[in-house]
C-alpha cells in the first residue's frame, strides 16, 4: 500500500472518529432535552432548555464541519502523482512532511511523521502550486521541497 493510500486511510479514519464522538454527542443531548421535558417548570427548567439547544446548535455545527472534511477527502485519488502541489499531495520537505488534504494534524506512519493539513493553511496555501526544488519561507524558517507524490 502506498505511503499516500495510508496517509488517506489514517485521515478517514480520524474523520470517522470525530464523526462518531459528535453524533454521540448529539445523541446524548437529545436524550437530556427528552428527560428535561419531563422535569419541572420555572426558570431553572427554560435555563436548562436553553443551555441544551445551544450545546445541540454547536453539535451541529461540528457535524456540519466533519462532513465538509470528509467531502474533500473523498475529493482525493491516492493514484495521482502531482508534478505540482494539490489537494491529495504527499510533499517530503527538508523540515516536515505533508498531507494536503484535512486538517488531522500529525499522523505516523512507520517512525515518519506527516501533517494533514488544508490547503486553507497559511502553509499550505505556500505550498500549492510549488514543486520538487522550490523553496519556502514560513515562520522564520526556510526549507526546500524534496519530494511531491
Amino acid at each position: 500500500m502506498s505511503v499516500k493510500q495510508q496517509l488517506y486511510n489514517r485521515c478517514e479514519t480520524l474523520l470517522n472518529e470525530r464523526l462518531r464522538i459528535i453524533q454521540q454527542t448529539i445523541a446524548d443531548i437529545q436524550n437530556n432535552l427528552q428527560s428535561e421535558t419531563k422535569s419541572s417548570a420555572g426558570d431553572k427548567h427554560e435555563t436548562g432548555r436553553a443551555m441544551l439547544q445551544l450545546e445541540r446548535e454547536k453539535a451541529g455545527n461540528q457535524l456540519a464541519e466533519i462532513q465538509k472534511l470528509t467531502e474533500t477527502l473523498h475529493k482525493i485519488d491516492v493514484k495521482i502523482k502531482h508534478k505540482t502541489i494539490a489537494l491529495g499531495s504527499v510533499v517530503k520537505t527538508t523540515d516536515l512532511n505533508y498531507f494536503i488534504s484535512v486538517s488531522v494534524g500529525e499522523i505516523k506512519l512507520k517512525n515518519k511523521s506527516f501533517y494533514g493539513i488544508s490547503v486553507a493553511t497559511p502553509i499550505g496555501k505556500l505550498l500549492i502550486s510549488k514543486s520538487v526544488g522550490d523553496e519556502i519561507r514560513f515562520r522564520a524558517k526556510t526549507f526546500t521541497i524534496i519530494d511531491v507524490l
